[in-house]
């Protein structure tokens, strides 16, 4: 099979995506990108794969897992190139997420000083944030950095 110019050999691929050829596999084995196959039996991709590719990316650094980031990418017809509306969509989808991450990281941030309501209580403070271990009542875990509040157990 022979391919335009419009598609590129998986090192110029990992090349102008800043991503190794071994993620490059790895995310076509999850279905994120597709390739066509030539002579030799190597990969080509078109020229698009660039931006899904850059959209992976950005979602990683986000937090999102594979598996919501192929979700989102297989709501796309046909595995096509997301357009500018569709990038609209997925940013506004992940831009709540995001949103919701820095309200936690906050909330981490602000919290690291003390009673995380782990049920330790090895900590001075957590006598006054966690008497008798209250925090426990709420579920596993360290409580307090999971986001729930110190001031709800009070009574």
């Amino acid at each position: 099979m022979r391919l335009d110019s419009n598609y590129l050999a998986i090192g110029e691929v990992a090349r102008r995506s800043g991503v190794t050829t071994s993620a490059l596999r790895f995310y076509e084995a999850r279905g994120l990108i597709h390739s066509q196959r030539v002579s030799g039996n190597h990969r080509r991709y078109h020229r698009s794969t660039l931006r899904r590719i850059s959209i992976i990316r950005v979602a990683q650094n986000l937090g999102l897992s594979l598996a919501e980031i192929g979700e989102a990418l297989a709501a796309l017809p046909a595995q096509r190139t997301p357009t500018r509306r569709d990038w609209s969509r997925l940013s506004t989808h992940w831009g709540r997420r995001l949103d919701e991450r820095i309200v936690a990281l906050q909330n981490l941030r602000d919290r690291l000083h003390g009673c995380i309501g782990c049920g330790c209580l090895s900590l001075q403070n957590c006598a006054l944030y966690n008497a008798d271990d209250r925090a426990g009542s709420l579920g596993a875990g360290p409580r307090y950095l999971l986001g729930d509040d110190p001031d709800d157990l009070s009574a």
